[in-house]
């Protein structure tokens, strides 16, 4: 039958006490009383049967015992207080993996990676573009950026970016038509649909944009089909025709000059960005560290691009 520990305060005590050889140092150390090291001393030699540090005038004295105990008790102490700190640093460096949907990937989180790579050279960052539901117990995801409602039961989440319809096209589309292009000139021109799956009823269609608009002599069906943002977003900017453009996703396109905005305004959706996680992954400092930096690259899309240093 295995032996049985003596409690870790009496072994602490100990320690604390045979190196200061005092009780009262070791009790400014441990910050207790010193009757309170005599106590678990006492507990400590109880359990062993054997006296550990005994008088010798007024100066504490090592016993045979003590002699023989101390060193292996100092070493344990000592690979406890390892095992602390391999804990400490676990998480602080190696793979993370990031899952994330194929268009928010391509259009806003790929071409910034470089600046968390530059702050954070230990850190590998794995993306796995998908439209599917994280499952952190399966899937070893670390974390993930999700367009939703925000609804992800059991989870950590948290708000990224909102999110609101711009009608884009590109600057060479413009140059073609000649002239400006506005509600009445819209049907001479080609519509690029947005077909994502991403089950949003206040995101509108053409045929439910047009319709607020009041335009009615627009044949809202006709026109190309994507099933992800960020083809519709490179079919308009390669002058195929005009998009409903997600603008959080639109925008680097927009600074860059690849789309231009049509129209004045936006239309917000219920739909945003969020960060979705779980409580225990969060608190692993390359999970905290990445969560921390989307969200200063939110901020710093929220401001005006006199505010935004490059």
């Amino acid at each position: 039958m295995a032996k049985r520990l003596p409690p870790l305060n009496s072994l602490r005590a100990f320690e604390c006490a045979a190196r200061h050889l005092s009780y009262t140092l070791a009790a400014k150390e441990l910050n207790v009383t010193p009757a309170a090291i005599s106590h678990h001393i006492r507990q400590l030699e109880d359990h062993l049967g054997l006296a550990l540090l005994e008088r010798d005038g007024r100066s504490l004295v090592l016993t045979d015992a003590g002699k023989a105990a101390l060193p292996g008790i100092r070493e344990g102490f000592g690979r406890l207080m390892g095992a602390m700190d391999a804990i400490d640093r676990l998480g602080e460096g190696g793979i993370l993996n990031v899952s994330v949907a194929p268009s928010f990937a391509a259009k806003w989180l790929l071409s910034r990676l470089d600046r968390f790579q530059s702050a954070h050279p230990e850190i590998d960052v794995h993306v796995a573009a998908s439209m599917g539901l994280a499952d952190f117990g399966q899937d070893s995801v670390d974390i993930a950026i999700r367009y939703g409602g925000g609804l992800y039961p059991g989870l950590a989440v948290e708000k990224l970016l909102p999110e609101a319809i711009v009608a884009v096209c590109s600057p060479s589309l413009l140059a073609i038509s000649g002239a400006p292009i506005n509600l009445r000139t819209l049907r001479y021109h080609t519509l690029l649909h947005d077909d994502s799956p991403d089950a949003d009823a206040s995101c509108p269609n053409w045929e439910m944009w047009l319709r607020a608009a009041g335009i009615a002599d627009v044949d809202a069906a006709r026109g190309p089909r994507f099933n992800q943002s960020s083809l519709v977003l490179e079919a308009a900017a390669r002058g195929r025709g005009i998009a409903l453009a997600k603008s959080a996703l639109a925008a680097e396109d927009l600074a860059s000059g690849r789309l231009v905005s049509l129209f004045q305004g936006s239309t917000p959706v219920e739909f945003a960005y969020y960060i979705v996680s779980t409580k225990p992954k969060l608190n692993l400092p390359k999970v905290s560290h990445f969560r921390d930096w989307l969200v200063a690259e939110a901020a710093r899309d929220a401001k005006p691009a006199s505010e935004t240093s490059l």
